[in-house]
């Protein structure tokens, strides 16, 4: 399955590559624009990695360049905006060291083996952006990868000595303006006249990402008792943003504000299909025969005792056929029956493996990661033990149906904050979500182009299936750009979007 996977991204490639376009017609009339109520001189934008420019699962200089508040910033140029200043990596790599360190891994890149086969891999290369050689001066780009809303509000975020224990960022140790600042300090230091603010994305992602390997915070109120996986409580959201904007806007600032996207559009969420198994029907019998024993007497056993119910016996059951099938996998949502199993004579290596066993569903979402695990073997001096067949694929790379909803309720939940704030300040608002739906719907227009969801081809995402690729952010740009005529009654110059790069293929 793997060789497939490899042989469909290399001849969607190619057909990405064909289709490229070059556009030749670039803006040079500077007095043609304006800025209408809007005063751009001095610009700070304030997020996490989507601001930071973070793409193909690493921040480094070029996705830097690309990010959509320099790209913006280039905008606000024609219209009086000054120096954009960014706490630039030091390589094109990515990864980051601490004391020599590596605690981060460089960016993943499209290579080809000997046979013409491409495939996403980490690049074999050594980081040379070392997080205790700090940055001075004042940045314009505060986007903090990682970063979840409460986290910029939070003392010694920036704090070199924390990163080692994950109480601090290293991407933002590298450039705080001192141990104890927070981002919205920093930002409020800059004295702009002109923000963005995209955060909440990290609120909810993270537990997505780990598929739902965290906690549902709703109802705690104090976030320094969160795990880095957990969902944001929506009252901590709408408190915190509030304060963010209070702080942006104290000395009259105008700005543009993004909602949070429906993050199971994105392809770390959509490329692997359920029935991601195939199977012959020979193969499909002898795996059939395997789980008759679960099926015809543990699980009869189960609900005779009353110990799980009929209706869940059913969602438990396996059953393999030829074609595409679904893989089995752990859902940690149903009864876990390992210590009733081992207590009734079964080996404890079967009793965990059964213990919360079902085959998947056209519900559930297989994340990215999955595609490399699928089909391998979880002991390889067993042939017979293959993921998703014989062994059950880990809870962390399967969102089940219960914890999108999870995610979802924070969601419409931040989303509303988030609208009702920018309507208070009078900001401009750009609609993420239903940008992105409309990405996984069919696809956006540009010029004479589309963006589309599908991962590697699709044009709008990098490889590591969240966060966007150059073209994606000049998109994202134009966008805010609109915003900010429709809102300010400015004038202002887009890019062309077909000008900037998708993903490129690495040849070392």
């Amino acid at each position: 399955m793997k060789l497939l996977h490899k042989i469909f991204i290399a001849s969607a490639f190619l057909a990405l590559v064909a289709c490229e376009t070059d556009f030749d017609n670039k803006v040079t009339d500077e007095g043609f624009y304006n800025s209408g109520s809007a005063d751009v001189s001095a610009f700070v934008a304030v997020g996490n990695s989507l601001t930071a420019g973070y793409a193909d699962n690493a921040l480094y200089k070029t996705g830097q360049e690309n990010s959509f508040p320099n790209i913006l910033a280039s905008r606000f140029a024609f219209v009086g905006g000054g120096e954009f200043k960014q706490p630039m990596m030091a390589d094109n790599y990515g990864g980051l060291l601490l004391g020599g360190n590596k605690i981060a891994e460089p960016r993943m890149v499209l290579s080809f083996d000997a046979d013409g086969n491409a495939a996403p891999t980490v690049l074999d290369k050594t980081p040379t952006t070392e997080v205790s050689d700090h940055l001075s001066g004042t940045f314009n780009n505060l986007g903090v990868p990682g970063a979840k809303s409460f986290h910029l509000a939070a003392p010694g975020y920036g704090n070199v000595a924390g990163v080692a224990t994950g109480q601090a960022n290293p991407y933002f140790a590298r450039f705080a303006s001192s141990e104890n600042a927070t981002v919205i300090q920093d930002a409020v230091a800059v004295d702009a006249t002109f923000f963005s603010l995209w955060i909440g994305n990290n609120d909810i992602l993270s537990y997505a990402t780990s598929g739902g390997v965290g906690e549902d915070q709703t109802g705690n109120m104090d976030p320094t008792t969160y795990g880095g996986n957990d969902i944001t409580d929506p009252m901590v959201f709408a408190s915190v943003y509030s304060g963010l904007l209070e702080g942006l806007t104290a000395n009259g600032a105008k700005g543009v504000v993004a909602n949070i996207p429906d993050v199971t559009t994105i392809p770390y969420f959509t490329t692997v299909p359920y029935n991601a198994v195939p199977m012959d029907e020979a193969t499909a019998a002898m795996v059939n025969a395997n789980f008759e024993l679960y099926n015809d007497q543990v699980l009869p056993l189960m609900v005779g005792a009353g110990v799980i119910s009929p209706e869940e016996a059913a969602l438990r059951e396996i059953e393999f056929s030829a074609g595409q099938n679904a893989p089995i996998i752990v859902d940690k949502d149903l009864t876990n029956l390992t210590d009733i199993l081992i207590s009734q004579g079964i080996d404890p290596t079967t009793a965990h493996l059964v213990g919360q066993l079902r085959q998947a569903n056209a519900e559930d979402l297989l994340l990215l990661p999955s595609s490399s695990v699928i089909g391998t073997l979880a002991d390889p001096s067993n042939p017979m033990s293959i993921m998703g067949v014989a062994v059950p694929l880990p809870d962390e790379i399967v969102l089940t149906k219960k914890e999108q909803v999870l995610v979802h309720t924070a969601m419409v939940s931040y989303n509303a904050t988030i609208q009702a704030l920018a309507s208070q300040h009078e900001l401009a608002f750009v609609d993420a979500n239903a940008l992105l739906r409309q990405l996984a719907d069919g696809g956006l227009s540009y010029d004479a182009g589309m963006l589309t969801s599908d991962y590697v081809t699709g044009g709008a995402f990098s490889l590591d299936g969240v966060h966007p690729t150059a073209r994606g952010y000049a998109f994202i740009a134009n966008e805010m750009v609109k915003a900010i005529e429709s809102t300010y009654g400015a004038d202002l110059p887009k890019v062309n979007i077909g000008e900037f790069p998708t993903i490129m293929p690495h040849n070392n």
